[in-house]
């Protein structure tokens, strides 16, 4: 057993792999309180530098699994399946799929978090709901997953806190990218979950953590070995988040779109997006093909609204009541005519985080009602001064830095652009 922490990072730091007793003194120590921050920061830049081989990580993400508890859903009385988005600019995905796949026969115990910089985080989105809560006690999860095949809520605070506290410490160390620490950070809390079954929404894209290509296939290979390692059945899908998901970004604003999916309608992006991902996890929970299987059906026949309605509900709140609607609205228009060419994710997505709608820290607290909705998209044909955004806020003091972000963030030319496919890779 490795008892000096600087034998741990001297390991890495060299290019070595971590041994088993290395990894687990580490987690351990990290999260007991007996190795020091600075000392965890300096492992975390050296995995970034150095990364970690297969099994090294399996035992990394084990190790993390087992710093808390594991939930157990074998009560539930239905197959569990649930997804995971590395997180983008308009993804409001969760929201539709979750009682679109309880809809079609699975249980989805879906714990999530919040958004931190350019991306949304989905606690954030339906705490715009009136009454919502997203903190619910483990036999309430599994009641609401019995009862009514789908649950959004946070994960408790014994649940891997050795991640808990290595995320925030990666937050502010320049580590968010280490494809090792990704990972293990996603994959220890879905395997905690209990989970039977995983699907991946990897995206890749300039709104992505990994815009590149590569990187974002070589994160998903590494999470869907994880699954595999630890006896999740696990298939990811890499999908586009070079432009917004959808129309609408922000919380309240996403609600709303989400909404409108479920009653039959949205976005076609959103829609494609949720059906692939819905036949993954329909396919993986092994419910039969078609007829009440079917997601398609399920969202248009009013079955998956019927399940938002009972979950949202469930925990406190008013599926009916009226979405907060920010005073502050501002245009953003074409500079020329000719073809939206491109609408950066990410300059939208630093706009709608400026406006009030995402966080710097974890403890800062974000609008409801602020966010923008792209009222054109790549492939659309424009008109010089046309409207392409309108940016809502709470606070007009905001919108100048939120501007700012979307300057250059738009290209219009006398050509449509090249189609991109939405879902541009599956890895299982």
């Amino acid at each position: 057993m490795a008892t000096d922490v600087l034998d741990v990072i001297r390991t890495k730091r060299d290019g070595g792999a971590l041994s088993d007793e290395q990894v687990r003194f580490f987690v351990e120590g990290y999260t007991a309180g007996s190795i020091a921050d600075e000392q965890a920061a300096a492992l975390c830049m050296a995995i970034l530098l150095r990364d970690m081989a297969p099994g090294e990580l399996a035992t990394w993400t084990q190790a993390m699994i087992d710093s808390g508890e594991r939930l157990d859903l074998s009560s539930v009385g239905r197959p569990t399946v649930d997804k995971h988005s590395t997180g983008g600019v308009g993804d409001k995905v969760s929201l539709v799929l979750a009682p679109l796949v309880a809809a079609c026969g699975a249980a989805v115990p879906q714990l999530s978090g919040r958004g931190l910089g350019h991306t949304g985080g989905t606690l954030d989105k339906l705490e715009a709901v009136p009454g919502w809560q997203a903190t619910l006690p483990t036999e309430r999860i599994v009641a609401q997953l019995r009862d009514v095949g789908a649950v959004i809520c946070a994960a408790s605070e014994t649940l891997c806190p050795a991640d808990r506290k290595l995320y925030a410490l990666r937050d502010v160390t320049a580590t968010v990218e280490a494809v090792p620490l990704i990972a293990s950070s996603i994959m220890s809390k879905k395997i905690a979950e209990g989970t039977e079954s995983l699907v991946l929404d990897v995206k890749v894209g300039s709104g992505a953590f990994l815009p590149e290509i590569d990187r974002a296939r070589r994160l998903a290979e590494t999470m869907v070995g994880l699954g595999h390692a630890h006896g999740v059945r696990t298939v990811a899908l890499v999908t586009d988040m070079d432009a917004p998901l959808g129309r609408a970004c922000g919380n309240g604003l996403e609600v709303a779109e989400a909404v409108e999916t479920l009653r039959g309608g949205g976005p076609p992006d959103v829609v494609e997006v949720t059906l692939a991902l819905a036949r993954e996890m329909v396919a993986l929970a092994g419910l039969p093909p078609g007829g009440a299987s079917d997601p398609a059906a399920a969202l248009a026949d009013g079955r998956a609204l019927a399940v938002w309605d009972a979950m949202i509900r469930t925990q406190g709140g008013d599926p009916d009541a009226e979405l907060p609607v920010a005073p502050i609205r501002h245009e953003v228009r074409a500079p020329a005519g000719g073809w939206l060419r491109r609408l950066d994710a990410r300059a939208v997505g630093v706009a709608v985080w400026r406006l009030g709608a995402g966080r710097s820290r974890k403890e800062d607290p974000v609008s409801p009602s602020a966010g923008a909705v792209c009222l054109r998209k790549p492939g659309d044909e424009v008109a010089d001064g046309e409207p392409l955004l309108v940016l809502y806020a709470d606070d007009e003091a905001r919108v100048p830095a939120a501007l700012a972000a979307v300057e250059g963030a738009v290209e219009i030319g006398p050509e449509p652009p090249a189609p991109r496919p939405l879902i541009v890779e599956r890895i299982a």
